[in-house]
């Protein structure tokens, strides 16, 4: 160890120091949820943002390789509505890219702590058409538009300096170029069969909702915590 380096904290003392929801809940009566899981979840998501949840937009995508391994990152939610379901973007040589090209089914997870609030979603990937990723990247900011320039995401970098010539560069480019290309960026919607809904309670009874999609309908169903 260097002289500079600081001590190493004990984990363990430092998780019996952590709480978790000391603080009132919100109520959820799972009789009063709609027939189908996209109401709701925008009813949570709402209620997320208004009750201050950093960045609740970005949930834990869930993906396997054609090995089977697991594999999770966090990514930003797009949209979510009954036609396209739960959207996201990447690049398509990413390492979630190439896994969703080899297994393409994945999970959703959000979390949002302030209310005591799981949303857990899973299904069927699929690619939305170049178009589409075209928009997509094109209505978000200036430096979006440079860091799918860059490209290369997932892929071994030889130095720190080598990502910032290349950032430099591509900021440049997407001012002076302000509708650029960028080709392998790439729209996925989720099409969910499943999504639950996991609302915390102090005493530990908490409340697990789980719709299944079955035969074109949904089927909701309660859950042991």
């Amino acid at each position: 160890m260097h002289a500079a380096d600081p001590p190493v904290p004990d984990l363990q003392a430092l998780l019996r120091t952590l709480r978790v929801w000391d603080t009132d809940l919100p109520a959820f009566d799972p009789a009063t949820a709609p027939d189908a899981p996209l109401p709701l979840f925008l009813r949570w998501f709402a209620a997320a943002v208004d009750a201050g949840q950093p960045e609740p937009h970005t949930p834990s995508l869930a993906t396997t390789d054609a090995e089977g391994r697991a594999d999770v990152r966090t990514v930003m939610l797009h949209g979510a509505d009954d036609t396209h379901g739960f959207r996201f973007a990447s690049h398509s040589g990413s390492a979630k890219g190439r896994q969703l090209a080899a297994r393409p089914y994945a999970a959703l997870g959000f979390y949002w702590p302030v209310q005591g609030r799981q949303v857990r979603v899973r299904g069927p990937v699929r690619t939305a058409p170049a178009d589409v990723a075209h928009r997509d990247l094109h209505a978000r900011s200036t430096g979006a538009l440079a860091s799918a320039l860059v490209g290369h995401q997932s892929q071994p970098l030889a130095s720190y300096e080598e990502l910032e010539h290349a950032s430099d560069a591509a900021w440049e480019r997407a001012r002076r170029e302000p509708d650029a290309m960028a080709p392998s960026w790439t729209v996925y919607d989720l099409a969910p069969d499943e999504v639950e809904f996991f609302q915390g309670d102090a005493r530990r009874r908490h409340i697990r909702l789980k719709y299944r999609r079955v035969d074109g309908n949904w089927l909701r169903e309660l859950l042991w915590p």
